[in-house]
């Protein structure tokens, strides 16, 4: 009888079969590690917490030497790390314990306007728009509007606004921070945005759409007509009721997000009731 085969194994000569491709992993994100918290540092071959984050690292959250720390860069890529502390300076508190990884940008980038309102309300919009993943941060002048942001006001808030994000990002463990500008009016906000198109929210507009991922949320009391001119920016509603203007700027971003992001079903026809602002 014929002698069998022997199976080919590795160093005898023979090439054995070749396994499977390994399936590709999604890439990690931080907030998948278990760190006890993330900071944003401007080089991550060599991560130095800044000063304010040090004293969170050491002070608030009181870490132990070895606990995981994720440090990240803002524009999507991050590594975990070790706490080295406590130590008093800025140095030496992060010590690198992985690879830096890249989280690539969900696609099309989601763009959310507001106009801002009194009080802290616009710090708290921004806040919770950073944590739901928008791209774009615009605050907008408006007809309508009660609070005006102008000159070195403008620029002062605009600074607090980014400085929210931050703190926002890092609490979220979010690997890209979005960007903060204005104050911008309805048409640099639509080129700014272009090629994508721009809307308006609004009582009895269609259902948001990532066809159109960048909206604008208008004043307390709602547009002025000449916002809202016949063959301008189209309209979108937000729901059946009326929403405040915070709540507003909230509701579109955390739709768009959510459209973009896979987790709900984009709606096929017109929308209920108003959906408007006050």
């Amino acid at each position: 009888m014929p002698a069998e085969a022997a199976t080919p194994t590795p160093g005898d000569g023979q090439t054995p079969q070749s396994p499977d491709p390994p399936v590709e992993q999604p890439v990690g994100h931080p907030a998948s590690v278990g760190a006890a918290a993330l900071v944003y540092v401007a080089d991550l071959d060599q991560p130095v917490a800044e000063p304010d984050d040090a004293h969170h690292l050491t002070r608030v959250l009181r870490l132990r030497r070895g606990e995981p720390v994720v440090a990240a860069d803002g524009r999507g890529r991050w590594r975990l790390c070790h706490f080295a502390g406590p130590d008093p300076t800025t140095s030496g508190l992060l010590e690198p314990a992985g690879p830096v990884t890249v989280v690539r940008r969900l696609s099309p980038p989601v763009t959310v306007g507001f106009v801002p309102v009194k009080g802290e309300r616009p710090e708290w919009v921004v806040q919770k728009l950073t944590e739901t993943g928008v791209d774009r941060i615009v605050v907008l002048r408006s007809a309508r509007a009660v609070v005006r942001w102008e000159g070195d006001r403008a620029v002062r808030a605009v600074e607090r606004l980014r400085r929210v994000v931050r703190e926002a990002g890092a609490q979220s463990r979010n690997p890209w921070l979005p960007e903060v500008t204005g104050v911008l009016d309805l048409a640099d906000l639509a080129a700014a945005v272009a090629p994508a198109r721009l809307a308006l929210a609004h009582p009895g507009g269609d259902p948001p759409s990532v066809a159109i991922p960048a909206m604008a949320v208008g004043p307390e009391g709602g547009w002025d007509d000449s916002e809202l001119a016949p063959g301008g920016y189209p309209v979108v509603g937000l729901g059946p009721g009326i929403l405040r203007a915070e709540t507003a700027a909230l509701a579109a971003g955390l739709l768009l997000c959510a459209l973009r992001n896979g987790l709900v079903e984009q709606a096929s026809g017109p929308l209920s009731g108003p959906g408007g602002t006050r």
